[in-house]
């Protein structure tokens, strides 16, 4: 028996009270709860994602629910400045002279 990284992401809950935060416990990992914006940040299995954000819509407590789009993301940096660099207009650098 191997251990398996399960790929996770985070929902955002926007809520009309935090009265009922303690119930979105049983759906995902609660990580976050903002108080003065009312919202809940949820990690959960990648894979369910669509399934618990229709779950979520139908609570009465429950304003929106956001999916992260950080797994669209892509989080390699690597050569992004010289990439910007080739990009630029080289007439701009001689305005700035």
């Amino acid at each position: 028996m191997a251990f398996e990284m399960q790929a996770r992401q985070s929902l955002i809950v926007y809520t009309y009270s935090l009265k009922q935060t303690r119930q979105l416990k049983r759906y995902g990992t609660v990580m976050y709860v903002s108080k003065k914006m009312r919202y809940v940040v949820l990690y959960v299995n990648q894979e369910d994602i669509k399934k618990l954000t229709d779950q979520l819509s139908q609570l009465r407590f429950v304003k929106r629910v956001v999916a992260s789009a950080r797994p669209e993301i892509s989080e390699t940096f690597n050569g992004v400045a010289e990439e910007m660099a080739a990009h630029q207009d080289p007439e701009a650098e001689d305005d700035e002279e």
